[in-house]
């Protein structure tokens, strides 16, 4: 499969939140511009997106939404437990370690680490926070999918080496840190203060 863009990507999850609550609400089917308005795009990009995928629903008939929202998990990974670690047991890590919504989607958090000694021990929602330097050979035992990188900018790369050197080939990264890390290894950078500079934009030019 080519190469599918990552705001395509996001656009599926969109489209598959919007089905699951049409499918709560009893919805049989729906057509590409309901899909659409939901979601703030077009018909024709509704189209686009899923036609990477193969081909879905009937002209004149609609989406059946059981049926598209079972193939966009799957397109998704959702059909399978992904196991996640957390890097860094601060505020922001300690608030995602504590977030349930991770494991209704399928994303379970298996361990916190972090490099303060004082924080090594204590306890985050039943998660024992453990030392920074076993996540090697633990990783080596129970090889995670996922590593979130919860901490300060300036140790975010020595980390990340660590990370990819333990194995695990995805990292969701909320450090200010722009990472460099082999082609084998996914990353997806959670930076809030250009998602905030992004909502500054759309009030001064509204």
């Amino acid at each position: 499969m080519k190469r599918i863009a990552d705001s395509t990507v996001r656009r599926l999850s969109i489209y598959l939140r919007f089905l699951e609550d049409f499918e709560k609400r009893g919805i049989a089917t729906i057509s590409s511009d309901e899909l659409a308005a939901r979601g703030g795009t077009t018909s024709a990009q509704v189209r686009k997106d899923l036609s990477f995928f193969g081909s879905f629903g009937k002209r004149g008939l609609g989406y059946s939404v059981a049926e598209l929202s079972a193939r966009l998990r799957q397109i998704l990974g959702l059909e399978r437990e992904w196991q996640v670690v957390i890097i860094g047991a601060g505020k922001i890590g300690a608030a995602l370690a504590q977030y349930h919504g991770f494991a209704q989607r399928g994303f379970r958090i298996v361990a916190v680490y972090d490099s303060d000694p004082a924080k090594v021990g204590r306890s985050v929602d039943g998660l024992v926070i453990r030392s920074l330097d076993s996540l090697p050979e633990e990783a080596k035992r129970h090889p995670p999918d996922i590593a979130v990188l919860a901490v300060p900018a300036t140790a975010a790369q020595e980390v990340a080496d660590m990370v990819v050197k333990s194995g695990i080939r995805a990292i969701l990264n909320f450090a200010p840190q722009q990472l460099q890390v082999p082609e084998t290894v996914a990353v997806k950078a959670v930076n809030m203060a250009m998602e905030l500079e992004g909502l500054s934009f759309a009030l001064t030019n509204g």
